[in-house]
């Protein structure tokens, strides 16, 4: 099995573990002290003016039953140039409380577009509250995966010029937002040609099922139907995607060393991978914790090469 690897590599740790070392894994106990899920579906921006090219946004939402935020990122460009459809990199916040307002990696993007180190894309952020790992709620009170994947991607393809099929499309995160932007990735193949997990846990969610605490997480959130954690499981659902994911789904996943709460079911899911034999790029960063803004800016001028090159791949694909 050949994993794919990148310069990332010569400033990181690469990682092949022993074969069979996520066999027999038992889930790690969640916190009691987990925050209660919860999300402001139309949250305002904290602070004004906005980053340049991003903006605040909303749409009606069937499934939430009321308006829906979001922000996007336009290049310079977009206002003038006509016709022309952009890639969209959809990109979802973690767990902070303040995480759905931080913009330093759409800036970041702007100014790289602006230096000429990547082609003009677009960026859509949406609004996953706090604690939902962008999951649906199983009592239809916080449908976050479904205003995502269902209502939010087709109005962005409506309301914006975009490249609107898998060859158009990444998906990305950190921490809550890699494990949300795996998960989906695995869930919806067909809809993405690229997937950024950065220092996303990927827990085996169908091993989490416990009807006798129904009010611990995440028991509280998906409810007392296991199937529910069966089709949230990343795990189970690389294997009954495979097919769709297997040399179409470009995957590359990053942790620090020294994030301890993330790097185990990271280093699961790797194994995973290279079980079903999966090309992908995996990178163990040295002495890192969880420090999303450290992590960035050690890659700051590579840091959007991954999806740039998956789409060119993909573009090309389809042009053959």
């Amino acid at each position: 099995m050949k994993i794919e690897k990148i310069a990332l590599l010569a400033i990181s740790t690469f990682i092949s573990l022993p074969s069979g070392f996520a066999q027999g894994s038992t889930p790690p106990p969640f916190s009691p002290g987990t925050p209660t899920a919860s999300i402001d579906w139309d949250a305002k921006p904290h602070t004004e003016p906005l980053p340049e090219g991003v903006s605040w946004r909303t749409f009606e939402s069937r499934a939430a039953g009321q308006t829906v935020s979001y922000y996007i990122y336009l290049p310079s460009e977009y206002s003038t140039s006509g016709d022309k459809r952009y890639p969209v990199i959809y990109n979802l916040h973690g767990n902070g409380r303040n995480s759905f307002f931080q913009f330093d990696d759409m800036e970041l993007l702007h100014e790289g577009i602006e230096k000429g180190w990547w082609p003009p894309m677009i960026v859509v952020r949406p609004n996953g509250g706090r604690t939902t790992f962008y999951k649906d709620k199983f009592d239809g009170s916080m449908p976050v995966e479904t205003v995502v994947i269902k209502e939010l991607i087709p109005h962005i393809d409506s309301v914006y010029r975009t490249i609107a099929a898998r060859h158009g499309r990444c998906i990305e995160g950190y921490s809550m937002g890699g494990r949300g932007s795996t998960r989906l990735a695995m869930k919806y193949p067909e809809l993405f040609c690229s997937l950024n997990c950065q220092a996303g846990n990927v827990p085996r969610t169908s091993l989490h099922y416990n009807p006798d605490k129904p009010d611990r997480y995440p028991n509280n959130y998906l409810g007392p139907d296991k199937q529910n954690y069966i089709d949230n499981d990343a795990f189970l659902l690389l294997k009954k995607n495979i097919d769709r994911i297997r040399g179409k789904l470009r995957i590359n996943i990053l942790c620090g060393t020294k994030d301890p709460g993330h790097l185990k079911t990271i280093r699961e899911f790797h194994q995973a991978l290279l079980d079903e034999d999966v090309d992908h790029t995996y990178l163990e960063i040295e002495d890192m914790k969880h420090n999303r803004k450290a992590t960035m800016e050690m890659y700051r001028k590579i840091w959007f090469d991954y999806h740039v090159e998956s789409l060119r791949r993909a573009q090309a694909e389809l042009a053959n």
